[in-house]
């Protein structure tokens, strides 16, 4: 049994696959192994054939090797984690597994051509692997948005049986509904005491703490999701864990602190114990600095790139409606700090003085006011909102240091009056142009979701986490969903 970190700071008991998640488990690795090697096999060709157009001669030693390399090639992806199944449409780790294990053979091929001085190898190591990899991160790619889209019509999904309280399942519940491309699905639920008749939201109330074994059996699930609640401590747990064993059922466990993971998580065993050690957010140094430089210049250069796109767009909105293309606003960045914050206007002129007249027909549970179909936009403005061109301003804040390309949304003064304690933590880092909240559903989130993937950010973030964010941004704005 491994203990390991995955999400949310989740704590992983792996177990073997079975049940029905075996069989699509089994077909879809079938996949995997077969597209790897299609790719080594690819990149061997391309390579071979290359030498052979420039009228290179390749010995039979050399063919030899070369089609050993493509055999090799998914053992060595093996080695490095890549067809572990808790891998599977886990972009993060399955793209490091692959790279581990092909980085791995590279390297040994490498060193074992240095060792026996052999000329064979050059070629293989300079183009054949190198190439090899990139294929296969694209074809891995490619099966994780397939598996993605399966999943959300309800296919190749893992049934979950919740323990926990009332509240914390139906927030897991949701969670996995808005986003089912992480593969889970609930089907149960254990409460501390076995109340058949509490509502969580179409989920059936299968036993309490004590029946987390037979509810298993009972519903067919493939794994448990233990949510953190006092009733359940360190025995509880334990033996908990093994009556799964013997059914190889996966155990997750969500510990009390939440949103925190990633390289601030590791294990460390102390006097015999597997302690949780978290390590605090980097707020200063290095890693903040290379992130301020790299805003400031993706953004001026992005400026310099839309100057003309931006110029039309401002155009069309004086010629379309009355009053100034951009619109001007105060909010809260870093530590409190008021700036202005520059937009395309999409609302009449007057929109703040009608807003008022609105209020009761606010659409969000929260200090934020939202409507769908807000009579103050303009025609143009919503075509500006769907699609986030109406933020392409707020490069020149980015650019004057005033917020970053990803972080928290921007509130404004009336919000973070509203805000609590554990909110204001949200004002810690700058204020972004898109973020976790942006890629997760924009507008159609809670209050509360907004507020939790804000935190979140806050506590996880890194440039690498950044650059994911901005890929993902791009095809949600794309796509224009959860805008208005």
């Amino acid at each position: 049994m491994r203990v390991g970190t995955r999400g949310s700071a989740v704590v992983l008991l792996e177990a073997a696959p079975h049940r029905e998640s075996s069989i699509w488990t089994r077909a879809y690795l079938r996949l995997l192994l077969l597209g790897d090697t299609m790719c080594a096999l690819l990149a061997c060709v391309c390579v071979l054939g290359i030498r052979l157009f420039n009228g290179a001669y390749i010995s039979v030693a050399e063919y030899i090797f070369g089609f050993a390399l493509v055999a090799v090639w998914p053992a060595a992806l093996a080695l490095g984690g890549a067809y572990r199944q808790r891998a599977n449409g886990e972009g993060p780790e399955e793209f490091k597994a692959v790279f581990n294990g092909g980085v791995g053979l590279m390297a040994a091929v490498a060193i074992g051509a240095y060792a026996t001085q052999a000329d064979i190898a050059r070629s293989f190591v300079m183009a054949m692997l190198p190439l090899a990899l990139l294929a296969t991160l694209y074809y891995r790619y490619r099966m994780r948005k397939y598996l993605h889209r399966r999943r959300t019509v309800g296919d190749y999904m893992r049934q979950v049986v919740a323990v926990g309280h009332r509240d914390s399942i139906l927030d897991l519940v949701v969670q996995f509904r808005r986003q089912p491309y992480h593969g889970m699905e609930v089907v149960g639920a254990c409460l501390p005491a076995a109340d058949h008749d509490v509502d969580l939201d179409g989920i059936p109330v299968l036993g309490s703490f004590g029946d987390v074994a037979d509810v298993v059996v009972r519903a067919r699930a493939d794994a448990v999701a233990v949510l953190a609640c006092p009733e359940l401590d360190g025995a509880a747990l334990r033996r908990m864990a093994w009556s799964l064993e013997t059914s190889g059922t996966d155990l997750f466990v969500a510990p009390a602190l939440l949103d925190v993971a990633g390289p601030r998580i590791s294990i460390t065993p102390v006097a015999g114990m597997p302690l949780m050690h978290v390590g605090h957010p980097e707020f200063r140094g290095a890693r903040r600095f290379v992130k301020t430089v790299f805003d400031r210049v993706v953004a001026g250069l992005a400026l310099l790139v839309l100057a003309l796109p931006l110029l039309a767009v401002g155009l069309l909105i004086r010629l379309t409606s009355e009053g100034p293309a951009l619109f001007r606003q105060t909010r809260v960045g870093k530590d409190g700090t008021e700036f202005l914050v520059f937009k395309f206007r999409t609302m009449v002129v007057d929109a703040e003085q009608r807003k008022g007249a609105l209020l009761e027909a606010n659409e969000f549970d929260g200090v934020l006011f939202k409507m769908r179909n807000d009579p103050r936009i303009t025609r143009v403005g919503a075509f500006l909102r769907k699609y986030s061109i109406d933020e392409l301003p707020q490069l020149l804040n980015v650019v004057r240091g005033e917020m970053s390309l990803v972080g928290p949304r921007p509130p404004l003064l009336e919000e973070v009056a509203a805000y609590g304690a554990d909110v204001r933590r949200r004002l810690v880092v700058k204020p972004g142009m898109t973020g976790l909240w942006q890629v997760s559903g924009r507008s159609d989130l809670s209050w509360e979701e907004s507020v939790r993937l804000d935190l979140r950010y806050v506590e996880n973030w890194s440039l690498i986490l950044d650059l994911q964010i901005l890929w993902k941004t791009w095809s949600v704005v794309t796509r224009g969903e959860g805008a208005y």
